[in-house]
């Protein structure tokens, strides 16, 4: 929204009627009034067509309709509340839409806020109209009468009487008519300020009755947490039986072969040494190899270079081992780490998608961005190859979005057939703290 230019500090109206916020609280009154006109207008005449034509089922996307473009003139409507008090409103929720065709109609057509924003839009015309009117004729007047000395000598002056002084006393006199008007004016100029205070709280306490519903909010976040509980549960749930898995699979049957190595060797260094040679040689190949996929294992979860570098040195790493060409774009704020858990997640994210790649796109380049501000990080994963990836239940992104959940982030997959896919993950940074382990390094 655009901010309302304070005067110049030298304008004598300035100074009598108050500064920035005064002139904030005129803009929020002034603009107040066409977003009313509009608002009330799309309200009822959306409402009064979307009733009348439900019985041809016209009528449904009228309202869906109509309750959509209320809820942006209610998120203008908070915005500017914000911007004139200088205070910020209580939470508001609306529900998260589900479901297409008839059905996502009728959703949308149960969530509660946007019918308080539809309501808002009518009650609050009136409020609005009366806060532009009485602003404006309070100032104006007040300004009028305070400048009156330098206007009266255009008043017809007819000797039969007239004027504010004349109405008090009966009296005809320009010079009484001059103090009462400067006195009055100058009253209403200096008490400008505090109505204009009055009527924007007047308006904002109708935002905040019917544009804010804390409680709903708060029990969205206490739904939203407890699912990121699950979330969290079910993704170390199956963090825990693919390592059990690959384990099992790699390094213990390793290790299971060694054993059996040593033990043939330990019979036969007594009888026939030379035949013990190349079954030594046999179980150091098999050591050096169970070693191997357990610094890949380790990897996997949490490398060292990610503890004592950063997240940037460990995504070139994880890219040098991907056996599709990767070109990486790390661009995260100078000489200063983030969260462990962001950091963490971070290469969670770029590494099991880099799996994914090379696993089943067919892809032969894969471009790789990461990118943070004072909120969020942002992770971007694009590969050239066939497509047709999706977040369903069992498949690999699926445990990749419940790890994002784990820190209230999201992920969106856009993967056509035929390609391009571009997987795109958030990972919050409020409430995850600025610095991890090794910021000191």
């Amino acid at each position: 929204m655009t901010e309302v230019a304070s005067p110049p500090a030298a304008s004598p109206v300035a100074g009598a009627v108050g500064g920035g916020k005064f002139w904030r609280g005129m803009g929020y009154l002034l603009a107040g009034l066409p977003l009313g006109i509009v608002a009330f207008v799309l309200a009822v005449v959306g409402f009064a067509v979307g009733v009348g034509t439900l019985v041809v089922w016209v009528g449904l996307p009228v309202l869906v309709l109509t309750l959509r473009a209320a809820r942006g003139l209610a998120v203008v409507e908070r915005r500017s509340t914000e911007w004139a008090t200088g205070r910020a409103l209580p939470p508001h929720h609306y529900r998260e839409p589900r479901g297409r065709g008839i059905g996502g109609l009728f959703r949308a057509l149960a969530e509660p806020q946007s019918w308080r924003d539809l309501l808002y839009a009518v009650v609050a015309f009136p409020v609005r109209l009366a806060a532009f009117v009485i602003g404006v004729a309070w100032t104006v007047s007040g300004l009028g009468a305070l400048l009156y000395i330098t206007w009266q000598w255009a008043l017809p002056d007819d000797g039969e009487g007239g004027g504010l002084f004349w109405l008090l006393t009966g009296v005809q006199g320009r010079l009484g008519d001059i103090v009462i008007n400067t006195v009055l004016g100058a009253v209403m100029v200096a008490s400008s300020p505090f109505v204009v205070r009055g009527l924007v709280a007047a308006r904002a306490g109708l935002v905040r009755g019917l544009l804010t519903n804390q409680t709903a909010a708060l029990r969205a976040r206490a739904t939203q947490l407890e699912s990121s509980r699950r979330a969290a549960v079910q993704a170390e749930a199956q963090t825990l039986r693919r390592l059990e898995r690959d384990i099992h699979d790699g390094p213990q049957q390793r290790l299971v072969r060694l054993n059996m190595d040593l033990e043939t060797v330990a019979r036969r260094l007594d009888d026939d040494p030379e035949k013990a040679r190349p079954l030594v040689a046999e179980a150091l190949e098999q050591s050096r190899e169970a070693l191997g996929e357990l610094r890949a294992l380790s990897r996997g979860i949490a490398p060292p270079i990610l503890a004592d570098r950063g997240l940037g040195p460990a995504l070139a790493a994880a890219a040098a081992r991907c056996p599709v060409e990767v070109s990486l774009d790390v661009a995260l704020p100078d000489g200063r780490r983030l969260a462990a858990a962001v950091e963490n997640t971070a290469y969670f994210v770029v590494t099991e998608a880099l799996t994914n790649v090379a696993k089943h796109a067919h892809a032969t380049l894969c471009t790789v961005l990461v990118s943070a501000d004072g909120e969020r990080v942002l992770v971007q994963v694009r590969d050239d190859g066939r497509g047709g990836a999706h977040l369903g239940k069992g498949h690999g992104l699926a445990g990749l979005a419940d790890r994002l959940a784990t820190v209230e982030g999201g992920l969106d997959v856009v993967s056509p057939p035929g390609g391009p896919t571009v997987l795109t993950a958030e990972i919050p940074l409020v409430g995850l703290g600025e610095s991890g382990p090794g910021e000191d390094h």
